[in-house]
């Protein structure tokens, strides 16, 4: 199975998440950009969530891109975020199609938080 370049018009970044620590010793997360990559972003379906007496939105989308050697672990994969535009998807779940590291398919959520 292959994808058409055309279809992947979105270029997007992928971070991975690190501790860092200040000069008084606390810590802080920190977002490192580690592939930028061309993708395809489609959205699957939104609902309305009520918290603390404020309206959140989640919306689940399918990012699709190309394979990158960072997409060897599923696991790891799911620590990691991508950014497009200012906003921030939070990957729940990684597909590697057909096992053949050619095509990955990460399913992604929006709007609760900062990754």
């Amino acid at each position: 199975m292959g994808i058409r370049s055309g279809s992947l018009r979105k270029r997007i970044q992928i971070q991975q998440r690190a501790a860092t620590q200040d000069t008084f010793g606390s810590q802080s997360a920190t977002w490192t950009t580690i592939a930028i990559v061309w993708a395809d972003i489609e959205i699957l379906n939104g609902r309305a969530l009520m918290a603390a007496q404020a309206v959140n939105v989640e919306i689940s989308h399918t990012i699709t891109v190309r394979y990158q050697p960072i997409f060897y672990d599923p696991k790891i994969v799911a620590a990691y975020r991508c950014l497009y535009n200012g906003r921030i998807f939070n990957i729940h779940w990684m597909e590697n199609v057909e096992e053949r590291n050619a095509i990955v398919v990460l399913t992604v959520s929006e709007g609760l938080n900062n990754g």
